[in-house]
């Protein structure tokens, strides 16, 4: 699909369906508003949807796991080998996301969209755009072109899963340097300083965060993204992990299925999805706000507010999952509790 399809495909969210579920809710037995943000979530859900009477029954997870050149100047910890290892045990249930996706009835698809090594478990040729990321300390990212078909291969995913029955999709990733790439993608686009967006990611110190400014900084400076063109961004400073959730999300504005934002790199993905098609913005769920110094920065751009506020950082889908079991509790006191009417108690007044 062209740019122009895609977002020819993304209709606003159904007003009607969500002035029907803020009806709803007000005509529940409980005092007003008293579940907060929760209510707002069902309320944009059905927006999203197109009803206000609806489930979210089947949950799914996608995790992009791609690697990073940038890598090489030494911004992380660990080398991109663990990239492969852990999405490795997304197959077979080793991870933190997975152990917690059991308790929260979601359905984990992990994605080798970019790794530097194939990985037999997941490794499919049609979802594989690269081995990775080139250094973009020396050189652009990817090609534009690599971008489109790693936003492809997100649509699809949705696409896939629609089919299948799913009713609600998280979102995550899997991919060594990744806090790099989405502080770099960010600062370009928010216009903000590296050193406001970018904070730590898996453990460095004071002096290796020191070496990670300088380095976006300077491909930056080195490559000149244009802020008001969101794939040539993605092509010098970007990830394959970041593009493909970016068209996830496109995916579930297309299809009408809820996306959930997870942490830092998943919010800038959804910035970056915002920036192709405006719309999209309106199918998009927040889950908690990272750790990362980016984190509200990126959310407030977005105009979401997060549910959770755990100061998590893990990424892989975590913050995301564990917003699921929120939903599945409003959506019971939406769909099943009494009205004041059934309960024979005045119905709560709006006082202003």
């Amino acid at each position: 699909m062209t740019r122009e399809e895609i977002c020819g495909k993304i209709k606003d969210a159904d007003a009607s369906s969500m002035e029907r579920a803020r009806k709803r809710w007000l005509s529940v037995g409980k005092p007003l508003y008293s579940l907060g943000k929760l209510e707002e979530a069902v309320i944009r859900i059905a927006g999203i949807k197109g009803t206000a009477d609806y489930h979210l029954d089947k949950k799914g997870l996608i995790i992009m796991c791609a690697d990073n050149g940038v890598v090489e100047e030494g911004v992380t910890q660990t080398g991109q080998e663990v990239t492969a290892v852990v999405a490795d045990n997304f197959t077979k249930g080793m991870a933190s996301v997975c152990l917690m996706s059991q308790v929260a009835g979601v359905d984990i698809y992990p994605v080798d969209i970019g790794m530097a090594d194939d990985v037999p478990s997941l490794t499919r040729e049609d979802r594989k755009v690269a081995r990775g990321t080139k250094n973009f300390a020396k050189e652009p990212a990817m090609s534009e072109d690599e971008v489109f078909r790693a936003v492809e291969v997100g649509i699809r995913m949705v696409s896939e899963l629609k089919e299948q029955g799913y009713e609600v999709i998280a979102t995550g990733e899997m991919g060594i340097g990744n806090t790099t790439t989405s502080s770099a993608v960010a600062s370009v686009l928010l216009g903000e300083r590296p050193e406001d967006i970018t904070g730590k990611g898996a453990g460095l110190d004071s002096r290796g965060l020191k070496r990670k400014l300088t380095v976006i900084r300077e491909a930056i400076r080195k490559h000149n993204p244009n802020p008001q063109d969101v794939m040539d961004v993605l092509a010098k400073v970007g990830g394959l992990d970041i593009a493909g959730l970016m068209g996830v999300f496109l995916g579930g504005a297309i299809y009408r299925i809820p996306v959930v934002i997870d942490g830092l790199i998943s919010s800038v993905a959804a910035l970056c999805a915002v920036r192709f098609a405006g719309k999209t913005r309106d199918y998009m769920l927040p889950s908690h706000v990272s750790n990362e110094p980016g984190g509200q920065i990126v959310l407030k751009a977005l105009g979401l507010s997060p549910l959770l506020t755990c100061g998590m950082f893990l990424g892989e889908g975590s913050g995301a999952v564990a917003l699921m079991p929120l939903l599945d509790m409003a959506l019971k006191v939406y769909r099943e509790m009494g009205t004041f009417e059934d309960i024979r108690v005045d119905q709560y007044e709006i006082l202003h």
